[in-house]
């Protein structure tokens, strides 16, 4: 008997504890303070107001494992991407009315992709300027999807006119074929090909005329394959527009002579028909070492432009071009969009209207440019290496240009000479 009572005792003493130990768990479960300041009364109060309709209120917990390894930590750097945009600067504000431009195949996807991720990564992700495709083909729904999922504006595909890539009426081609074939032998760079002269009439004279470009007042070309080595913390469009500037470049260098024979001819012609279009104060001493009676063949490297629709647009310009494009120099020689901007720049803009972009670390297959500035490169966070920077070499025009103009050269450019 004196057992039994013992066995119930000490079974209602388990149960007693029991339900202590399970009343201490579910009222230390409940918080007094839910997220926000809310009161589990309050918010259990909303629950139930709300349980008859579709919608829910659940109170804000904290943030998840995932969240906790994506979000910054003081004093690491912001990641980038979709996992978290820092503050778009100031100049945001000011958008301007400018658009990328690439000319492209549907065959160049990758390599035009790598291109806008740069540009993306560096620059456009602050932006969100538009970007506009031009192809002498339609573009197929690979490019479209592609190129559309990677730029952060509007993307946008144009289709060239044929009659603005295929010979024009006035063209022998004949003779333009034997041309190809000579320089072919002689083993001039693209001297062979027809579809590289197409490409760079358009590029001369059509491209900013194209129905989607004359929307907008200004243009950054981006060629595939290309690299930006710094951040850009300022808006390129505004700069020009600020400090009146209509062409722009990063590098230059000189003109294979074979390609280019006759076009300083035509050009002379050009200055004899329209002086009026040649301004003083032109960039006539960088253009040519004995006051315009030759052409030295420096140029800007066109391949990276920021400039100015409208001044393309313009008559000297469109003079100037068809100058060129009834000579037929295109298709009889091998005449570059790159020497023909350059030229055009030169003569009938003021050298205070052009622009190096000294911040903009640049590559384009084989030459670089790198901020000759330490401070610069880390300021801007570039990551090139400053021994690959071409604006000092021999064969580079840049030091012409800071001559002519009365730039002071960056320290330590000497280091970097060959």
């Amino acid at each position: 008997m004196a057992a039994g009572s013992t066995r119930i005792i000490r079974y209602v003493l388990f149960a007693f504890f029991g339900i202590m130990i399970l009343y201490f768990i579910s009222s230390s479960s409940i918080p007094k303070q839910m997220p926000n300041g809310t009161t589990f009364d309050k918010w259990k109060g909303q629950k139930e107001k709300n349980s008859g309709g579709s919608t829910i209120v659940s109170p804000q917990g904290p943030p998840s494992s995932e969240e906790k390894i994506l979000g910054p930590v003081p004093g690491a750097a912001k990641p980038t991407g979709a996992l978290a945009s820092p503050s778009p600067p100031k100049e945001t504000n000011t958008k301007m009315n400018a658009t990328f431009v690439t000319l492209a195949r549907n065959s160049d996807v990758w390599d035009i992709s790598e291109s806008i991720r740069a540009v993306e990564d560096r620059f456009n992700r602050n932006y969100h300027y538009d970007w506009v495709f031009l192809n002498d083909k339609p573009f197929d729904d690979q490019f479209k999807k592609v190129t559309t999922a990677l730029v952060s504006g509007k993307t946008r595909y144009g289709l060239i006119p044929k009659e603005q890539w295929s010979f024009p009426e006035w063209i022998d081609q004949d003779k333009a074929r034997k041309v190809r074939e000579d320089m072919a032998e002689r083993k001039i760079i693209y001297g062979d090909s027809t579809s590289y002269r197409h490409m760079c009439r358009f590029e001369s004279g059509f491209f900013f005329r194209q129905e989607l470009m004359m929307e907008y007042e200004w243009y950054w070309r981006v060629e595939p394959s290309i690299k930006l080595f710094c951040d850009i913390g300022f808006d390129p469009f505004k700069v020009m527009a600020d400090e009146k500037k209509k062409y722009s470049f990063v590098i230059s260098l000189y003109e294979y002579a074979e390609t280019i024979p006759t076009i300083w001819d035509s050009t002379k012609k050009f200055i004899k028909a329209h002086p009026e279009h040649v301004p003083e104060g032109n960039s006539m001493q960088w253009l040519s070492d004995d006051g315009g009676e030759s052409y030295n063949h420096c140029h800007f490297w066109s391949n990276f432009e920021v400039g100015n629709l409208n001044w393309l647009r313009s008559k000297a310009y469109i003079d100037f071009f068809e100058q060129l494009d009834q000579d037929g120099g295109f298709f009889y020689e091998r005449w570059g969009d790159a020497p023909v901007h350059s030229i055009a720049a030169g003569l009938l803009l003021k050298k205070e209207e052009i622009k190096f972009f000294d911040d903009i670390g640049y590559w384009h297959v084989p030459f670089t440019h790198c901020p000759t500035s330490e401070q610069k490169r880390l300021d801007n966070k570039c990551h090139c290496n400053p021994k690959d920077n071409f604006d000092w070499k021999g064969y580079s025009c840049t030091t012409r240009w800071f001559d002519m103009t009365k730039m002071e050269k960056p320290h330590g450019y000497q280091d970097q000479k060959d």
